[in-house]
């Protein structure tokens, strides 16, 4: 006859501990990824190219 041990049937709290830390990890990583792939905002856009029209007929006068 055989004897039946006592084993739990799943794995133990301390196992999935181990395994959040990782994944945690890794979903941070991604979220952030993410994030700043696909953010909408482009500053290189939106800078100042240099002085415009009416700096000019201020600051040179009429040059003709």
């Amino acid at each position: 006859m055989a004897t039946i041990g006592l084993a739990p049937l799943s794995a133990p709290a301390h196992a999935h501990a181990g395994l959040a830390k990782p994944l945690a990890e890794l979903r941070a990583f991604w979220r952030q990824f993410i994030a700043r792939a696909f953010n909408p905002y482009r500053p290189e856009l939106h800078y100042m190219r240099g002085p415009g029209p009416a700096w000019r007929a201020k600051h040179l006068g009429h040059q003709n």
